[in-house]
């Protein structure tokens, strides 16, 4: 009975493991930076939009930026088969960048999948990533939420743009939300700033390991002569005590 018990327990193990991995996993439009987003830089940002239907493509994203944190300087990249739209919007109370007054600021992008037939958009089972140059981020807060809106070639509309409270379980259709790291000195793009710490690393790196050749070598010249001196010592004490030895044979 006991063994019957275990393989029925086993069995079931089985079951639930197989039912659990069969459950789709349902993933959500994001939004990560590419190296660093810092604040008071630049940084490009991709939003990743999953399809999550087996019947519709994606052929539409509008992205929504933060009135509360304007950003006056959004620039698309080129995506094969997508055509891309920016929308600025006046501002109540007008940004100072780089010395200059900017009174309007990006409040929407919008891109739309172009051609016909089976393949255009996103198909069922992949995922596209729109990547975008943002800046000026602001240094008063630690995140930016994005509102993003995806519509699928059957008309249907999902919203994503449910905000994620603190210490809450994530919203069904939680919004893109950008986290932002603490300010750096180079406000020109995190990435760069961390290309120029790893150069700097590599030098100092490889200044150690010369120097640490240098030192090894010049420890290993030193031993050598050292031990090449007293060989001779040895050898000339070892001649003299023969000499000596067939001297006294002799004289015996």
């Amino acid at each position: 009975m006991k063994k019957i018990s275990r393989v029925a327990a086993v069995g079931a193990t089985a079951v639930s493991a197989v039912l659990v991995l069969s459950v789709p996993a349902f993933a959500h439009v994001s939004v990560q930076p590419e190296g660093v987003a810092a604040k008071g830089g630049y940084a490009v940002v991709n939003f990743k939009v999953p399809n999550e239907r087996d019947d519709a493509a994606t052929t539409k994203v509008e992205v929504n930026f933060p009135t509360d944190h304007p950003l006056a300087s959004v620039m698309p990249e080129p995506i094969p088969g997508w055509t891309a739209k920016v929308t600025k919007s006046k501002l109540d109370k007008p940004l100072e960048m780089h010395g200059e007054k900017i009174d309007q600021a990006v409040s929407q992008v919008t891109w739309t999948a172009e051609g016909s037939g089976k393949d255009k958009g996103i198909q069922p089972g992949f995922f596209q990533k729109f990547p975008l140059s943002i800046g000026q981020l602001p240094e008063d807060t630690d995140e930016l939420v994005f509102k993003a809106i995806q519509t699928y070639d059957n008309k249907e509309v999902v919203r994503w743009i449910e905000p994620q409270a603190k210490g809450q379980e994530e919203p069904e259709n939680p919004a893109p939300t950008l986290e932002l790291s603490a300010a750096t000195e180079d406000h020109h793009g995190g990435a760069a700033a961390d290309d120029s710490a790893k150069s700097d690393d590599d030098k100092a790196a490889t200044a150690a390991s010369s120097d640490s050749s240098s030192d090894g070598s010049s420890d290993s010249d030193t031993t050598a002569r050292a031990l090449g001196i007293a060989g001779i010592v040895v050898g000339a004490a070892g001649v003299a005590f023969g000499v000596l030895a067939g001297r006294r044979r002799t004289n015996s």
